[in-house]
């Protein structure tokens, strides 16, 4: 089955969807996407084949998506989607869902009222290939219970997000300290490319730690390691029976039995490879911990995250899993808030639970109990 959906948006996040429907036609397709500017409508349509439209009501008359990507800034995201909400399309909405606190709380309560159609929230990172990889290896026993994990992959709710999955913690209660450092760094690629001079910019590293009783998780994260190529990603978790440390695992089989192995990458295409150029899977030893369900699509792993996200909308909207739900989003970002406050006062800050609290621990139990 094809699934349509619609956008709305033409920021730089949105042609990551219009690029994996374009390397998916069988699975996705674009109904059309709800932009301001003539010239850029003109320009999607010309690049990708999807029609522009100047708002909603025109974009609707054509007829109704399955659901629709809402793919623009956090302080007028909430308003489109309570509208699209409000007509009962179910949403997909780029993260965070909303900008501040009251706003996160005024939107969950609008949606969460009987009868309202399902929002998820486009959060991709623990679905993409290594993330993945690593959280099954967490979630497989091997390390024990895990109870510390450091990530320095992604900024403030992003981060949050692995952090929590990595730790098996859903809206607990948590103290949190936080402090930011300040380095210079020889700038790398951006969004428009390569470096063309050297530029030193001011790398601002933000360290966190959030207590959860029993379980420790640190944030460490500055906004210029996106794209350099000298500060590469990190993430440690751990348990009483072993750890993984980016793509090492070393666990105890026995007291007195340790085991060392490492995740590989499978990918096709290298040397005399003749089968094309995408990702196969992740391997521990000889058990496949990701298997790329997109194969053979030329796809980033970014890009088969998001595929990933829009590939689950169906079930969520049949009520079965979500795919990172409204409650979750708000949380990750609440925390991540708070983390902020913490680094600008200094002081320790406590979390308290939310409106959505009981959501992000029931669903927290039943992707325990689905294993």
């Amino acid at each position: 089955m094809t699934l349509t959906f619609a956008i709305v948006g033409s920021g730089w996040r949105s042609d990551f969807f219009l690029r994996i429907a374009a390397a998916l036609p069988e699975r996705f397709r674009i109904s059309g996407l709800v932009t301001r500017s003539a010239a850029t409508a003109a320009e999607i349509e010309n690049r990708w084949g999807v029609r522009g439209y100047s708002d909603l009501d025109a974009l609707l008359v054509d007829g109704t998506p399955d659901f629709v990507v809402v793919s623009v800034p956090r302080d007028v995201a909430p308003g489109i989607i309570v509208d699209l909400a409000d007509r009962g399309i179910p949403v997909l909405t780029e993260t965070p869902p909303a900008a501040g606190i009251d706003d996160l709380v005024d939107l969950w309560e609008h949606l969460a009222r009987p009868g309202m159609p399902t929002v998820q929230v486009a959060e991709q990172y623990h679905l993409s290939p290594l993330l993945s990889a690593q959280l099954a290896v967490a979630r497989s026993g091997r390390l024990g219970t895990p109870s510390q994990a450091l990530v320095a992959q992604c900024h403030d709710y992003h981060g949050v997000s692995v952090m929590r999955r990595a730790l098996g913690i859903g809206a607990d209660e948590t103290e949190i300290t936080a402090s930011v450092f300040r380095s210079p760094l020889v700038a790398g690629p951006g969004r428009d490319g390569d470096p063309t001079e050297e530029r030193i910019v001011t790398a601002t590293q933000t360290t966190a730690r959030f207590a959860f009783g029993d379980r420790l998780g640190v944030y460490d994260f500055a906004g210029e390691q996106y794209f350099s190529w000298i500060r590469g990603n990190r993430l440690l978790i751990r348990g009483e029976r072993g750890e993984i440390e980016n793509g090492e695992v070393r666990h105890l089989r026995r007291f007195d039995e340790p085991v060392f192995d490492s995740l590989r990458r499978v990918m096709t295409g290298e040397g005399g490879n003749l089968e094309g150029m995408f990702l196969r899977g992740i391997l521990l030893g000889d058990e496949w911990v990701f298997r790329n369900p997109f194969l053979p699509a030329r796809l980033n792993d970014d890009e088969i995250a998001i595929a990933r996200m829009l590939d689950g909308m169906p079930g969520a909207i049949d009520g079965h899993a979500p795919v990172y739900s409204l409650a979750e989003a708000s949380q990750d970002h609440y925390l991540a808030l708070l983390m902020q406050q913490a680094a600008d006062s200094g002081n320790t800050v406590r979390s308290t639970r939310q409106p959505w609290a009981d959501v992000v621990d029931e669903e927290l139990h039943a992707r325990e109990a689905s294993g």
